[in-house]
């Protein structure tokens, strides 16, 4: 099996819905992913203020913790990042090895702290608003938002 990218680097786990937008997203086969929320919200809109706190720290890589790897796989979710982020992104905790049933019935916290424990990074932060199934090991390492 194949190193996974960010083994012993420092490695930021991103989840979309609730971290870079509001989490009402929704998705259709027309239109694809839009949001179902109050118009002063829009998809991404927070994903540039994370590429700028983000900047003076090039080492940092974004491995994607979203669902939307499901539906775009990581190359199509990466691309709908601004060019900051999208080049740091160097995988997603979904990955071709693994069934699509199987992650969904896995709680966020466990799909990230799989992917630490298979990608090793030297240090590690989730940004994600689901607090469920992450082990006590890893809560420190979790930063949540709201």
């Amino acid at each position: 099996m194949r190193t996974p990218n960010g083994r012993g680097e420092p490695v930021l786990y991103l989840d979309f819905d609730g971290v870079l937008m509001h989490e009402n997203v929704l998705w259709h086969p027309r239109r694809g992913a839009y949001l179902h929320a109050p118009d002063r919200y829009r998809l991404f809109q927070h994903a540039a203020l994370l590429e700028e706190m983000l900047w003076p720290y090039p080492n940092i890589k974004v491995v994607l913790s979203t669902s939307w790897v499901l539906q775009y796989r990581c190359a199509g979710a990466a691309k709908r990042l601004p060019p900051g982020l999208r080049v740091r992104v160097v995988g997603a905790t979904y990955h071709s090895a693994m069934g699509k049933d199987a992650f969904r019935m896995l709680p966020r916290g466990g799909q990230v702290t799989q992917d630490v424990l298979r990608r090793r990074p030297g240090a590690w932060l989730a940004l994600d608003d689901d607090p469920g199934g992450w082990p006590a090991w890893s809560i420190q390492h979790l930063m949540l938002t709201d």
